[in-house]
């Protein structure tokens, strides 16, 4: 398939479930050591300071591969793409499997981290094979089942970890990436990009598209506010839940965890509201949900059901935040171009990961030194500073609608 064929008939509901399941699939890799942060830490001997680098170095991997492998998406054949970072992924997870120290264990992260970019080009497939009356929905799609794969990745991880062991958890993630691999080579329509750049030109072509894209600069700014937060909460969440306040265990951290797969709801919908025009005011809204998750078990009392209840909400509340925030970014994003889709889509990722890296390093140290509640303000305030950001944007359009009627 080349860059022209997509416009003669919209995609079928088929590859978009193939797709969103194989999005969901890759990325959880990048999620599986949330909620294992502390038995993978005692197992390889990481202090409680640096946890947080368990979680933080796979995204910075991530970060990485969005910006130096997505980019490729725009140069190579996808389908190929995806294969062969798939197989990358399939080894990194082999060797976290077998890790036993810290060294061996963060290294692989790194190169989870790096192959698992290869959702986000999929994500891009999936709008260029999609009208662009249908794109906000088809992305959303695809999207949800990228997010409901974040969400299963924490109970599937924990659950498995107290059956049998962490090492199990990445060790069957490993088998389940090498067999997508294969199933997606032969599934996938191919398509071939006409750009003619060399490598060097495509990827120094990231900082003029950065430089001359607002859409792009303000989407990723909302969204490193939204996943810093997200990252954050999911990071000092499990160790709250498993220390002395509320005593969980790992197969309890689950099911709290699968809880917070209702915020995927929320994808579809954003999409929807983006292909109205409503996308401003729907970022406000995710944004102000975001902090109202983190302003519950602030407020929630002592009592120890009624906590426990209200973290679960909030749980909720932030997921379905940042599933639509998400939505809603890309969909601006891809409205901008097909011909540097992949590169767009992997700046906008890539700038919004280096956030839940960020918050995911803050959280661990901020919990270790000055315990929950720290944390959860450390938390608001990414959104907070996100939400101010927007108010420009806003401060923007009504300046643009005095000019019209005037």
């Amino acid at each position: 398939m080349n860059e022209t064929s997509a416009s003669t008939a919209d995609i079928s509901p088929g590859m978009v479930r193939l797709l969103a399941f194989s999005a969901g699939l890759i990325v959880a890799s990048l999620y599986y050591a949330q909620t294992l942060v502390g038995p993978i830490s005692a197992a390889t001997g990481l202090s409680a300071q640096v946890a947080g680098l368990v979680v933080t170095l796979t995204q910075i991997g991530y970060a990485l591969g969005l910006l130096f492998i997505v980019p490729l998406g725009d140069l190579l054949e996808n389908r190929r793409l995806v294969f062969f970072a798939l197989l990358c992924t399939s080894a990194a997870l082999a060797v976290a499997a077998l890790a036993s120290n810290a060294w061996m264990f963060l290294g692989a992260s790194l190169g989870i981290g790096l192959g698992s970019v290869a959702a986000q080009v999929l994500v891009p497939f999936a709008a260029h094979l999609s009208h662009e009356a249908t794109r906000g929905q088809t992305v959303g799609k695809v999207v949800s089942g990228l997010l409901i794969g974040i969400m299963l990745a924490r109970p599937a991880a924990s659950l498995i970890a107290d059956h049998a062991s962490w090492h199990a958890v990445f060790g069957g993630a490993s088998v389940a990436i090498a067999a997508l691999a294969f199933a997606l080579r032969s599934k996938l329509p191919q398509r071939r990009p006409t750009s003619a750049l060399a490598y060097g030109q495509l990827i120094g072509s990231l900082w003029t598209l950065f430089a001359a894209t607002p859409v792009l600069r303000r989407r990723a700014a909302y969204h490193a506010g939204l996943f810093g937060a997200f990252s954050l909460f999911w990071t000092v969440t499990p160790l709250m839940l498993a220390g002395p306040m509320f005593h969980l265990s790992q197969t309890a951290i689950a099911v709290f965890a699968l809880v917070g797969m209702a915020g995927a709801v929320a994808s579809p919908i954003a999409g929807r509201l983006a292909d109205q025009g409503h996308t401003v005011a729907a970022t406000a809204a995710a944004l102000l949900l975001a902090i109202a998750g983190f302003a519950l078990p602030l407020l929630a009392p002592d009592a120890y059901g009624m906590a426990l209840a209200m973290l679960v909400l909030a749980s909720v509340v932030l997921d379905m935040a940042v599933a639509a925030n998400l939505v809603l970014g890309q969909r601006a994003i891809f409205a901008l171009g097909a011909e540097v889709r992949s590169r767009l889509n992997g700046l906008y990722f890539a700038l919004f990961f280096a956030g839940g890296a960020l918050g995911s390093a803050t959280g661990a140290w901020v919990y270790a030194q000055f315990g929950w509640r720290a944390a959860l303000l450390a938390g608001m305030t990414f959104p907070a500073l996100a939400l101010v950001y927007w108010l420009g944007e806003l401060r923007g359009l009504g300046f643009v609608r005095r000019a019209l009627r005037g």
